[in-house]
């Protein structure tokens, strides 16, 4: 008998695995199926939210670098936000409080334009804070969810172990291998899905706090800018000095 007629009679003899993941999938049928498909549609949607929430935190943290370079050392906040992103939160708040000084000269209360620029660069804060924030909700409604449809599928596979044991009289192990095998399969993908649905709302919620920190501070220094008529700017960092040249003997 030749090597590859013992290698086929060896692979023939040993046991097929009935109990991997696609079949316990076949196994558990349409909830099964259903129950996976919609755990990757919430992992799906939580990785999409996580990576473009980052990149545009990002955007605004880096933009705030060149405003404490750049901006305040133009003469205006007309001239400063030339420089500014056409898009960018920050220009934003600049474009509406300079409305807001243009419309506030109709007020001929004093205390009522303050209150009218003070109004309007809050507003403008609130709808770039909301805009950030936009996407969370389905982070956290993942975080809450996903371990209860996970454990959906856990209930129904353990009916269906003591379905298979009722039938069968008696707990055999290839009976309730493949429901029970289910079942844990459905409570580790619900808590694959939420765990990091939950870690990535926390981090970007804190990032957000820091960037409407970031947001309220230059609100105030452009209200305070324009009500002190461009007298009023927060100090810049100093450029850094340029090393002396040797001197040549």
């Amino acid at each position: 008998m030749s090597i590859y007629s013992l290698a086929a009679a060896a692979a023939n003899a040993a046991p097929q695995n009935k109990f991997g993941f696609a079949e316990a999938l076949e196994q558990g049928g349409f909830i099964a199926y259903a129950t996976v498909v919609i755990l990757g549609i919430m992992s799906f949607g939580s990785f999409f939210i996580l990576f473009t929430k980052f990149f545009e935190q990002n955007k605004i943290l880096s933009q705030y670098k060149t405003i404490r370079s750049t901006f305040w050392k133009a003469p205006s906040l007309k001239e400063g936000a030339a420089k500014l992103d056409k898009n960018s939160a920050w220009r934003q708040l600049v474009d509406d409080g300079i409305a807001a000084e243009d419309q506030h000269a109709k007020m001929t209360d004093a205390l009522e334009a303050h209150d009218w620029l003070h109004g309007s660069l809050a507003r403008s804060e609130a709808s770039v804070n909301s805009k950030l924030a936009g996407g969370l909700p389905f982070l956290a409604t993942v975080g809450a969810t996903s371990p209860f449809i996970g454990l959906f599928g856990t209930v129904v596979g353990i009916y269906r172990a003591l379905i298979n044991i009722g039938l069968a009289g008696s707990a055999s192990i290839d009976k309730v291998a493949g429901p029970v095998g289910e079942a844990l399969i459905m409570t580790a993908l619900g808590l694959l899905v939420a765990v990091p649905a939950v870690l990535a709302y926390n981090w970007l919620q804190a990032r957000n706090k820091k960037i409407a920190e970031l947001l309220s501070g230059f609100s105030t220094d452009v209200l305070a800018n324009i009500t002190s008529k461009g007298a009023v700017k927060p100090a810049t960092p100093a450029a850094p000095a340029t090393p002396a040249a040797p001197v040549k003997k």
